[in-house]
């Protein structure tokens, strides 16, 4: 059976997620193909053949959710939506569910109803009799219109006969033929038996034919599903899980009580059910119009889901709906895209379709409720505002995600808004012509402390974390920092900080502190223990030497860094500065003299990193060891020994990949720094749910006391990455 969890999906180019699906046997080879020759796609020439009028093909984002089980089937669901965020929901929701057995969703039967109204009936109840004593030939002749059916195990299953009033008062008979249309939505199929039989309808109730045609509320073909929640597993962005688990269950009670926030309760389940319809070529206006009337049936417009809380505190769901869906004939034959999106479905009947259906609905719905119960929709929604206003301004691809940024950042998600964030790039010279100098981060997997102590570190980079430009800019020198919301003149007179850095830097080139506009990009969160700092002043350091055209070598962008770094940290140990000038794994000494022995690596190991949120000073760091350490010299210094051994051992099984071994050393190397007493408890919480999630190793790195920690996650990276964004953690990889 294919697995339906695929890591990192989101992560990869589009012709990378062909290749993964491929790979993991979702798609056959000639699938694969035809997405990427683009072959899947409704040609003009087959669009003129479906509807009238064809001028070309309008395209809509064709996606996949993975990680849903329905039924004990692992299954993918093939979307085709516009909205950003309901793909990246169901995908949560779906994985969320698996601890406790994903979805189960049954359908009992699959009818169809087709409808014969009669009028001018001169006596109703005469009629009604006469169409019970003439059942089995309306059966017989209505079977009669489709004899393929019958052979196929489907046909008119039952006819039903209720007595209606106009609203003058005109008596009207109305006539249901159920029909089994086995895997065919089969509307055209039931508007044919209700135009063959009508006729002798009318004839038995002496009346007129009015209407013949098919109903799209298909209460006899009801699909319903389950789920539960863990309710430990609810929690995040600060709320716990109970309290989560309590509002989404209040917010479902708000629904049922009020017809408006029925209405937007139900809109999200719709989300998800008729992303799916298109993407398997299904009308997804019959299912919506099915869908709402059976919400109303009760007299009340009422929500299709149900959430509540059993008696072992967990999150049950329900939903209940009718759907009648098809897995053949519709567009399926002439859309090769639906029958694609039919394929990767995995629905072995138009049944299981519905399953599938109802199951992605009632996701859908408890992703909405459970960012509702936080401030998940109000953020997503101005995010997608904000998305659009980037597009509607003409934003170039390298500035958009920046853009969106910053317009969420302001509260002013405008046109205007937009336009000004552009000038201000521009005016910056922060634009895909400006020669950007770059610097790496760094995380210590091993060595923290000890390396002041004349040990060896070894350390990983974080590749292109911090990029910096510079350009002429008046008489002062300024500094903006976007993503740290930085934007100031410079004073060279400061003793510490970025202005004394900058001073320091610009001194050190043999230049004047005037006419320079630096703006910086950093992907790395501040005084986190992910060496941004160090990338500053070796981004800055080589940025201003570009603008004047200088020939600073690496050597001398990495003394300079360690200069700055002596200003932030007191007596640090040269490692931040040297990895972000080198940006290479290596192996680390400073005993007198700078040794480096650079690792030459297979792969990038998958480590995850996760900042705390609480800034923590290196130099406050290092000063509490250091005072701890003069009053236990022998113990401290057997403790940094065992940290250097720990340091050797990591580099061989990091050149091995020996992850399980890597894994156990960081453990261990955590231990001993919680002894010299630099982890805090957030930290301890922070390793013990990357653990839990399925590290095989866990640490602090950097100085400690707060910051931030990296976890080895062989097979698990985004299983970790969802525990610590549940819990409000902000998280990047070394790639």
């Amino acid at each position: 059976m294919n697995d339906s969890r695929i890591s990192g999906l989101y992560r990869l180019s589009v012709a990378e997620r062909i290749d993964a699906l491929q790979r993991t046997g979702w798609l056959s080879a000639d699938d694969a193909d035809d997405l990427r020759n683009g072959r899947q796609v409704l040609a003009s020439r087959a669009a003129d053949k479906i509807i009238e009028n064809v001028v070309g093909v309008f395209g809509l984002p064709f996606a996949i959710a993975p990680n849903f089980v329905v039924n004990g089937r692992e299954r993918l669901v093939p979307l085709v939506v516009e909205e950003p965020s309901i793909v990246a929901a169901l995908s949560g929701a779906a994985r969320w569910a698996r601890d406790s057995g994903g979805f189960t969703a049954v359908s009992e039967e699959s009818l169809l109803a087709g409808q014969v109204h009669v009028t001018k009936v001169v006596d109703p109840d005469a009629a009604l009799h006469a169409l019970q004593s003439e059942k089995q030939s309306l059966l017989d002749r209505a079977n009669e219109v489709h004899p393929r059916l019958i052979a196929r195990g489907g046909g008119v299953r039952d006819i039903e006969f209720r007595r209606l009033e106009l609203p003058d008062g005109a008596p009207l008979i109305a006539v249901h033929l159920l029909v089994d249309t086995c895997d065919a939505m089969g509307a055209n199929l039931v508007n044919t038996v209700c135009e063959a039989v009508a006729p002798q309808i009318a004839d038995v109730c002496r009346g007129d034919v009015a209407l013949r045609i098919l109903s799209n509320l298909a209460d006899r073909s009801i699909v319903t599903a389950s789920v539960r929640y863990a309710t430990a597993e609810l929690g995040g962005d600060g709320i716990d899980g109970a309290s989560v688990r309590d509002a989404i269950a209040l917010a479902n009670a708000i629904a049922m009580s009020d017809p408006y926030r029925a209405a937007t309760h139900n809109k999200g389940v719709m989300n998800g059910v008729d992303a799916l319809a298109i993407a398997t070529g299904n009308d997804w206006r019959a299912i919506e119009a099915g869908a709402h009337a059976y919400a109303a049936a009760s007299g009340q417009y009422r929500p299709l889901t149900s959430w509540s809380v059993d008696s072992e505190g967990e999150l049950v769901g329900e939903i209940a709906l009718p759907l009648k869906v098809g897995t053949v004939g519709g567009t399926l034959d002439a859309n090769p895209a639906a029958a694609l999106g039919l394929a990767i479905s995995g629905a072995r009947s138009a049944l299981e379709l519905a399953e599938l259906m109802a199951a992605v609905g009632l996701a859908q719905n408890f992703a909405a409720l459970r960012a509702l119960a936080g401030s998940g929709i109000q953020k997503g929604h101005m995010r997608l505002h904000a998305r659009s206003i980037a597009a509607s301004v003409g934003t170039p691809d390298e500035h958009f995600d920046r853009v969106v940024t910053r317009l969420v950042d302001s509260g002013e998600i405008k046109s205007w808004k937009a336009e000004e964030i552009l000038d201000d790039i521009a005016a910056s010279g922060d634009d895909a012509d400006a020669p950007r100098a770059s610097a790496a981060g760094k995380v210590i997997l091993f060595g923290e402390h000890a390396a002041v102590y004349g040990r060896h570190a070894l350390a990983l980079p974080v590749p292109d974390a911090v990029r910096a430009s510079v350009r002429a800019g008046g008489d002062d020198v300024t500094l903006a920092i976007p993503s740290w919301r930085m934007r100031k003149v410079l004073e060279a007179g400061e003793s510490g900080g970025i202005d004394a850095a900058v001073a320091l830097i610009l001194r050190e080139l043999g230049l004047p502190f005037t006419g320079l506009a630096i703006s910086v990009e950093t992907r790395l969160p501040r005084a986190m223990g992910l060496g941004s700092s160090a990338a500053m002043a070796v981004a800055i350091t080589r940025a201003i030497s570009d603008h004047g055209k200088l020939d600073v070598s690496d050597e001398r962008v990495n003394e300079i860094a360690f200069e700055c770094e002596k200003l932030a940290h007191g007596t640090p140990s040269g490692v931040d500065n040297t990895i972000s000038t080198y940006a290479a794994p290596m192996l680390f000494r400073n005993d007198g003299s700078l040794q480096i022995e650079r690792l030459d690596l297979v792969e990038t190991p998958p480590i995850v990193i996760a900042s705390s949120g609480t800034a923590s000073l290196t130099s406050t760091q290092v000063e509490g060891v250091r005072r701890r350490y003069d009053k236990a010299p022998a113990r401290y210094s057997a403790l940094f020994d065992e940290i250097d051994s720990i340091s050797l051992a990591g580099a061989e099984f990091l050149r091995s990949r020996d992850y399980a071994g890597l894994g156990l050393l960081m453990n261990v190397c955590h231990g001993l720094l919680n002894a010299i007493e630099v982890s805090t408890p957030e930290l301890e919480r922070m390793i013990l749910l990357a653990r839990r999630a399925g590290a095989s190793g866990a640490k602090l790195t950097g100085a400690g006391g707060g910051g931030s920690v990296i976890a080895l996650c062989p097979g698990a990276v985004d299983e970790v990455r969802e525990s610590y964004r549940r819990a409000g953690y902000q998280t990047l990889l070394l790639s």
